[in-house]
């Protein structure tokens, strides 16, 4: 067992974990920090998703970092130009060398009268313990499982011959070349599958339950490409940047306040991508509202295209029971298949597993309300990434890293110690995350809610948390501060 200290330890060396770090050397270069991650690489996502044609499903000029332009000809990257960035970025702002592989955080557990966090970390390459310490703990952890995707078990699944696969852990030694592959889903993985699985298999069927909503958006940004030649980069990256929030947020409110119109431009769009007499309504209407749930972004149309010419289909129909030779639908169809991939979504996992302890109290935390969606009532010096759902997540991953620079600042300035949220009054407590996908509704519940009000309540607009979390006054009256160990409190009343 051995020990360490350090001023903030980030859990997570993802998109969020290398951002927070990055933050952290050029606002605080004097403050000591280390990062740790349970995998054996950093770039989280994108280093964990390897299934083909991996990409990003927002634009690389808000995904990426502020302060780090994206100079890559693609807006819409994949997987692998994805995880360049992040590496480079991370030798860039010297964050590398203060990464810690193989270190999976089990526990925390805070001392007021220390003021201190003690973390106990298993090292995989090892199986040793590590105990650190940290003054100020930041969770970057994400809010999904890392080592299983959520696989409903089918009837008669054990008959087929074939191979089931889930993309969260595709197989590398997997040859599709002359294969019959059925994706099940209608997610964005599924949107991406379909054309990388067409250009190798003999036929890809995309069997969804329920269609999604589809966006068609070029891979390549031609005011990028324009501005690129005209200004310095980072100025050319500013101001992109600035556009593709703009118009994402233009894009959101009118889905909301207007759906029947979106609804209708979606849906011709669709249309007009497909052949003659395609039946639009049944394979690309869905029942809820547009943004009830994400937009699905299909870059350069290449999943219209590979439907238009045959190289696949979609079908909307569920499965009655799988066969040795594919699935049989409720509508007595026979898919034949020789692969299927089972596309169908993720598993919520809070903290990336981690459980909390406050004075010797278990954090309990459904019954805890999310201070800007980004620290928990009651529980001091902790702070948590949870992106935006409506656009890029990186947006409010800047956003809270900034804060909690912001929240450092004032503790040194002040000669505070320590700084807790003060839950808000009684009331209602929705849900942190508004969307109504089906891993959204699955696990919800295991997470913190948030309030109706002020600073506890998560809007989802980037504009007003931008005013708030920049510039907004600090301290607030929903922020206690404490110079030195304070008395003994559950979590849940303070």
């Amino acid at each position: 067992m051995t020990s360490d200290h350090v001023d903030v330890l980030i859990v997570g060396a993802g998109l969020s974990g290398i951002g927070a770090a990055c933050h952290l050397r050029r606002r605080h270069p004097g403050k000591s920090y280390a990062v740790v991650e349970a995998r054996d690489a950093i770039g989280g996502t994108w280093d964990l998703f390897r299934y083909p044609g991996v990409r990003s499903d927002s634009d690389m000029f808000t995904l990426g970092y502020s302060f780090a332009p994206w100079t890559a000809p693609k807006s819409l990257a994949d997987g692998a130009t994805i995880r360049d960035y992040l590496r480079r970025t991370a030798d860039e702002y010297d964050v590398t060398r203060h990464i810690r592989l193989r270190h999976r955080v089990q526990r925390a557990e805070w001392d007021s009268r220390l003021a201190r966090w003690t973390v106990h970390v298993q090292r995989a390459d090892s199986a040793d313990t590590v105990v650190l310490t940290c003054s100020f703990l930041y969770a970057c952890t994400g809010y999904y499982r890392y080592d299983a995707g959520h696989t409903p078990h089918f009837t008669g699944q054990e008959q087929f011959t074939g191979r089931i696969v889930h993309p969260q852990h595709w197989p590398a030694d997997l040859d599709l070349t002359g294969r019959r592959v059925v994706v099940i889903g209608s997610g964005a993985t599924a949107v991406t599958l379909v054309p990388a699985l067409a250009r190798q298999a003999a036929r890809v069927t995309m069997l969804q339950r329920s269609p999604a909503y589809l966006l068609t958006l070029a891979s390549r940004d031609r005011l990028a490409d324009a501005l690129r030649r005209l200004l310095p980069a980072r100025l050319a990256h500013r101001s992109v940047r600035w556009k593709n929030v703009l118009l994402a947020t233009a894009t959101y409110q009118l889905s909301r306040r207007a759906p029947r119109l979106v609804r209708g431009l979606l849906r011709r769009d669709a249309a007009r991508r497909l052949p003659a007499g395609y039946d639009v309504d049944r394979h690309f209407t869905p029942r809820y509202d547009p943004w009830d749930q994400r937009l699905c972004v299909v870059p350069d149309g290449d999943l219209f295209a590979v439907l238009s010419d045959g190289r696949a289909e979609v079908v909307t129909d569920t499965v009655d029971t799988f066969t040795a030779g594919g699935i049989r639908l409720a509508s007595g169809r026979e898919l034949p298949a020789d692969v299927v991939v089972t596309a169908t979504g993720l598993d919520l996992l809070a903290l990336g597993g981690i459980t909390l302890r406050v004075d010797g109290v278990d954090v309990e935390l459904p019954e805890c309300v999310a201070y800007r969606g980004m620290m928990l009532s009651g529980v001091p010096n902790f702070a948590m990434t949870i992106g935006y759902t409506n656009a890029s997540w990186t947006l409010k991953a800047d956003l809270v890293a900034g804060y909690v620079c912001r929240l450092l600042r004032h503790l040194d300035r002040t000669g505070t110690r320590i700084v807790t949220p003060v839950a808000p009054p009684p009331g209602p407590r929705p849900p942190l995350i508004g969307l109504t996908s089906g891993y959204v509704r699955r696990g919800v519940g295991r997470l913190p809610r948030m309030g109706t009000r002020g600073p506890w309540r998560v809007h989802q607009n980037y504009l007003r948390d931008l005013l708030s979390l920049r510039y907004g006054r600090l301290p607030d009256a929903d922020l206690r501060f404490d110079r030195a160990g304070s008395a003994r409190r559950s979590p849940v009343d303070a």
